[in-house]
């Protein structure tokens, strides 16, 4: 009985302490990941999370190119597709679609998170802000919308831009494992505000390219307070009506309705190859330009300072003799964008320990472009 009282005792106390030391999101992700049987975020977790809808109206489906589904898969290529635990893999060639391959269940409703391919969407919509005169620059400073960087070192001199680019010199360790660093408590915390706005500034922005998701944040924020309404409601309006996605989507938030602009919009393939197509024809549906070609051709060009891997929200690989760029996202979530052979591939999955031998570029990606292309050209 004495022992019982002291374990009662100990957990309220560690509880108070967590509370107190700002620790108390980390409740919250014990019982999403470790008390169903996870290790940490996954791909169907968007039902545990408040979120705003991402509606579409009139969906339209996919042209099916005359070839649908009929050349197999080379075995190797599957091999390595079910290895990574592929949910789905969509190939798009020429407008159409031209093979698409579910596994473990999943078929072409099923929706899964995009995590960090959501960065890209943020960027998108800070391009159509712009386009709209909404933002009137995009090296308007964070400061104009929040006065209270001002007071931070580093922190009056952020640009949009800064943000969109990963060069903000935000304080910000981008660690998926550690459940202490902000990663964690962003994505399992009650406010984004209190696990983005706390976090400091290192350097002067502009100085180096690194890859943070507090910085994507930082610019989600900055759009909601330009637009006066929710970002999936702007996404929607904008890109998913107008696109005909096939289905509705979903933007998880914080418990506040922010959402979380760097990663966890929750939808199925073939609706993220349809974003792909759109910067395949530079922005245009049909007639109808949905996004500033100009701004998609900054988004695809490559830094310097990132030393020609990163663009604005978009990854880029010009050293494969095969050139092309893409959305990307924890585990193998891709949107993979290739101009020479006019076609999207789109996959989603669960690749826990996916090998990034390419300064941060995934191998899967190169791979999945070489195999795809060859068999499809």
């Amino acid at each position: 009985m004495r022992l019982l009282k002291y374990m009662i005792g100990g957990a309220v106390a560690g509880a108070t302490a967590a509370y107190f030391l700002g620790y108390d999101y980390l409740f919250s992700g014990i019982s999403k990941t470790y008390l169903k049987g996870k290790s940490g975020a996954y791909i169907d977790d968007g039902g545990l999370f408040p979120s705003n809808p991402i509606a579409t109206e009139e969906p339209i489906l996919w042209i099916e190119d005359p070839e649908y589904n009929k050349k197999e898969l080379p075995e190797h290529l599957v091999e390595n597709l079910k290895l990574s635990r592929t949910a789905a893999f969509v190939v798009i060639r020429n407008g159409k679609i031209l093979h698409e391959q579910y596994w473990d269940g999943y078929n072409q409703l099923s929706q899964t998170n995009s995590f960090s391919m959501a960065k890209a969407i943020t960027v998108m919509l800070l391009g159509k802000a712009l386009e709209e005169g909404i933002i009137k620059n995009i090296e308007d400073k964070l400061s104009t919308f929040y006065s209270e960087f001002n007071e931070k070192v580093f922190g009056n001199n952020v640009s949009l831009k800064n943000l969109a680019q990963m060069e903000s010199g935000l304080d910000w360790d981008e660690n998926y494992n550690n459940p202490f660093l902000p990663n964690a408590k962003a994505y399992y915390g009650k406010s984004l505000v209190k696990a983005v706005f706390s976090r400091k500034f290192k350097e002067e922005p502009g100085t180096r390219f690194e890859y943070q998701s507090g910085s994507t944040q930082l610019l989600g924020f900055a759009l909601k307070k330009a637009l006066h309404k929710p970002l999936a409601s702007y996404l929607s309006e904008k890109f998913w009506i107008p696109l005909g996605m096939e289905q509705n989507a979903k933007w998880s938030t914080d418990d506040y309705g922010m959402e979380k602009t760097y990663c966890c919009i929750h939808s199925n393939a073939r609706d993220f190859a349809k974003l792909g197509q759109l910067f395949l024809d530079n922005g245009k549906v049909g007639d109808k330009q949905l996004l500033n070609s100009d701004f998609i051709e900054q988004m695809r060009t490559p830094t310097e300072k990132s030393e020609n891997i990163y663009g604005m929200g978009l990854w880029i690989n010009n050293d494969n003799p095969i050139k092309h760029y893409y959305f990307l996202g924890l585990q193998g979530q891709y949107i993979i964008m290739v101009p020479e052979y006019n076609m999207v591939i789109v996959r989603t999955g669960s690749y826990a320990n996916s090998p990034k031998n390419d300064r941060g570029r995934p191998d899967q990606v190169k791979f999945l472009v070489n195999e795809t292309a060859a068999l499809f050209q």
